[in-house]
């Protein structure tokens, strides 16, 4: 299978891939983050009566109409607790905000606006209009209205909103179960002393982490040594459990200790492509075998975590339902750039954002894909394409956003 471009994966990787149908119902508490399932309508009126937005008087605007009459106080109104009776002609009700305007009245004065005199009654210093700082009943949303949509990121206003609407609990789509499988017989975990030829598994514990950061739900699957039969042995735990995606790290080459393609190949899987014209990240693979998509990721640290930045995150997010950002953004060079080879080239670089939005793109100097702590302080990947030009700092560029 002959290498092809990163556009051509991004779209394979993406066709036909829609949000999960399964759904849950979770608490208010648990719901933050998650995607709603349907349209939720609000079970009842907000606010349910007319509410003072300030502290003050509740009067009626036509007795201060014509100047500053006194009017004799009658009662007090607080939030949680309403004054009973009804406000007549040249009466009115101490109010604090949020309490029920008493009947009677329209409108508050403010206690800026008004002194008690010898007698204790109240003296206006300004006219009010009709409904001046009330907050009348419905002003936020009435009964039967769609408070938020289907299909919408539960953000932490959208879960207030629900909450007020009268939902306890919300229906949401479950996150896409993702296996997460570690190759190698070079590869310990962390805590454990590795041997003299082995080193500490780490692209496990990244990828997990962008799954999750993606909307997904991380499966632990390990550490698979360098042998078909235990691997195969993780594909057939992944598919007995339902994985949506199964993600090995690892073993997507040629060379002899590669096994992950030919169990893959023994086991069915139906392979969109294997191996991208990109640098880092060349030996991904991706595919499908029966309801369970299969992604393959190349064992290098920084060529795992930029092949999943690039393919595996914007899978998820469609699975999940969310949103899934343009593959690219553009910016400018905050250094000059060599000409390019025949690959794309995502170079981790440090991303500025400017008060204008301008991002500036600097690239970092060392490059190489085994190196995490590169990966690691970069904001973007610059996206070089294959064959381009030198280029000078300030001029347009595109890159891939690392948050």
């Amino acid at each position: 299978m002959s290498l092809i471009s990163v556009d051509a994966a991004y779209r394979l990787i993406l066709q036909d891939a829609a949000p999960i149908a399964r759904t849950e119902e979770l608490t208010l508490s648990e719901a933050a983050g998650r995607v709603l399932a349907s349209d939720i309508v609000a079970r009842r009126t907000q606010p349910s009566f007319d509410a003072s937005a300030m502290d003050g008087y509740a009067v009626r605007s036509a007795d201060l109409a014509a100047g500053p009459t006194p009017l004799r106080l009658i009662g007090e109104a607080a939030a949680g607790r309403a004054f009973g009776g009804t406000a007549g002609a040249g009466e009115t009700v101490r109010i604090f905000t949020g309490a029920p305007v008493p009947e009677g009245a329209d409108a508050i004065l403010i206690q800026e606006d008004a002194t008690v005199d010898g007698a204790g009654r109240i003296l206006p210093g300004a006219t009010v209009s009709e409904r001046q700082h009330v907050r009348f009943a419905g002003i936020d949303f009435g009964e039967g209205d769609t408070l938020l949509p289907g299909g919408c990121l539960l953000s932490p206003g959208a879960i207030a909103l629900a909450a007020s609407g009268g939902h306890p609990t919300l229906t949401v789509r479950q996150r896409p179960r993702v296996a997460v499988l570690a190759t190698g017989d070079e590869l310990v975990l962390p805590g454990v002393a590795p041997g003299p030829a082995q080193i500490v598994a780490s692209n496990g514990f990244g990828v997990a982490a962008m799954v999750s950061a993606a909307g997904g739900e991380a499966l632990d699957y390990g550490i698979a040594p360098d042998d078909k039969t235990a691997i195969a042995a993780r594909l057939d735990k992944a598919l007995a459990e339902g994985a949506d995606i199964f993600v090995t790290i690892g073993g997507a080459s040629v060379g002899d200790h590669d096994l992950v393609g030919a169990v893959f190949a023994e086991r069915g899987v139906a392979l969109d492509f294997w191996k991208v014209a990109m640098r880092p990240g060349k030996p991904l693979m991706a595919g499908r075998l029966h309801d369970t998509r299969i992604v393959g990721l190349p064992g290098n640290p920084a060529s795992s975590m930029v092949a999943a930045m690039l393919f595996l995150v914007p899978l998820v997010s469609r699975l999940a339902g969310r949103p899934v950002r343009p593959l690219y953004r553009h910016g400018v060079l905050g250094a000059a750039v060599p000409e390019n080879g025949e690959r794309t080239d995502f170079v981790r670089s440090v991303v500025v954002i400017d008060d204008d939005g301008i991002a500036t793109v600097t690239p970092l100097p060392r490059q190489d894909s085994s190196l995490l702590s590169i990966y690691a302080h970069a904001q973007g990947l610059l996206m070089r394409a294959p064959q381009a030009p030198p280029a000078a700092a300030g001029e347009p560029c595109r890159y891939v956003p690392l948050d």
